[in-house]
This record gives C-alpha cells, structure tokens and sequence, in this order.
C-alpha cells in the first residue's frame, strides 16, 4: 500500500529537473496536453492555442500543495520572445496611443520588460533592482516579499534616483513574470505612485497564479492587470497532483 501525500517527503512527491522545461512550444494536439491528475508537469494553454508545459514544484511550508512554477530566465529565446510579444499586445490594447513609460521589476519581470516596451513603440524601459548602489536613496525604495524566496521577506526593490525624470509624473506600465500572492505588485505599485507620484494605468504579466493577488492589490488594481496565461494551482493526490481551489 502506497503512501499518502501527507506521509511522503517534499522531494518524493512528483517532482524532477527543470531541465527540459519551458524549451519550446507545443501545438495542442500534443500528447503532453492531459487533464489532471498530473504527475510533473502542467499544460497551459496560450492565446494562440499553443501549449507551454510549466514543471510543479511543492510548497515548502505547504507540502501538501503544490503549483507550476515559470522561469523566464531559463526558457530558450524562443519562448520568452513568445511570451513578451503576447504580452505586449495585451498591454498596447490596453494603453492604446498613451505616451507611457514600461517599469520592469526584478529579477525575471525584466526579461519581459524590453519586449513590452518595444511594443508599445518605446526605445527603452526603466529597470527597478534588487541591487543596492552607492547613489541609491532608501526613500526610493521598498521591502518586497517572494512566495518562491521565503527565506528572503525584506529585500528591497530600489529605483534609481537618476533614472527618476522618466517616470516622475508619467502613466506607467509595471511589468513582472508573474502575479501570485500579490505582496510585490502592490509594494512596488505604491512606491511608484506615493514616493514617484507616478499613475500606473496598467500591469502585465505572463502568469496569473489564483485570485489571492485581488484582495490584496484591491479591485481598482486588478481590474488594470493583465496576463498571457492562468497557472493552475495544485493539491497533491496519490497518483500526482490534481487542481485546488
């Protein structure tokens, strides 16, 4: 008789390497493109009805869940370019013709950022950092929190005090990987808006993970968030992992 979830380790329960993950984009007739329960990895559906397959990782103050995990940062090209040119057009039909300026949050918001920007006909974009300069302005900075780094809940994210002219009192798309918790998005969004009095008409990213980020951003936030995709998330099963709500 098998174990239960709950009697089975973290690194025993359906988990393998990402290393063939988020490489390419399958069509949908794929024979990777199943229903739950999964054992590794989940299909999600693009706006195109190309499949991207996203590997499941446990939660590690929650064994018993799990969700499915994006790494832009290690997706081939191919993929990310995907991803930004889907995103991208999802923004421009937000923003219309409005002069903005793309804001990308660290770290993996800023693989998507540039080609956002580019969509929206901007030059260049303005990156917000983890890192700490020499230059840098604490009143131009803001603790942020990662589900996925929990042993990482206050580090700041900075915004460079001389990269400040371009989104002072400028309409600002805020762009990042993905939205789960929601902690990041509005830490970052208040930031812009109370200390760099700039107006955030809107918010991309590539994944949405559940609707705990609503409560938390408020509804006026979150009717301004898009996304190119919904990550499912997940509750561990004997034969894998099955949705949760």
């Amino acid at each position: 008789m098998s174990d239960s979830p709950s009697e089975r380790s973290e690194h025993e329960h359906f988990t393998e390497p990402t290393t063939n993950y988020w490489q390419e984009l399958l069509p949908q007739s794929s024979t990777q493109n199943q229903p739950p329960p999964w054992k590794y990895g989940v299909p999600v559906t693009l706006p195109d009805s190309q499949v991207l397959v996203l590997p499941i990782r446990q939660l590690k103050s929650s064994p018993e869940h799990g969700v499915a995990s994006l790494l832009v940062n290690h997706a081939s090209m191919e993929v990310v370019e995907v991803l930004g040119r889907m995103l991208g057009e999802k923004i421009k039909e937000t923003v219309g013709d409005e002069e903005v300026m793309v804001v990308g949050l660290p770290t993996l918001g800023l693989s998507l950022a540039p080609i956002v920007a580019k969509a929206v006909g901007l030059k260049r974009y303005v990156p917000l950092g983890y890192s700490h300069k020499f230059w840098y302005s604490e009143k131009l900075s803001t603790s942020v929190s990662s589900i996925t780094s929990p042993g990482l809940n206050q580090k700041r994210v900075y915004l460079d005090p001389y990269l400040l002219p371009l989104v002072r009192h400028k309409k600002i798309i805020i762009i990042d990987d993905a939205v789960s918790s929601g902690k990041t998005l509005k830490a970052v969004w208040d930031l812009l808006e109370d200390v760099a009095e700039s107006e955030v008409i809107a918010c991309g990213v590539a994944m949405k993970q559940g609707d705990v980020w609503r409560n938390v951003m408020g509804d006026e936030r979150a009717e301004k968030c898009c996304w190119v995709f919904e990550s499912p998330l997940l509750k561990a099963v004997n034969s894998g992992w099955d949705l949760r709500s």
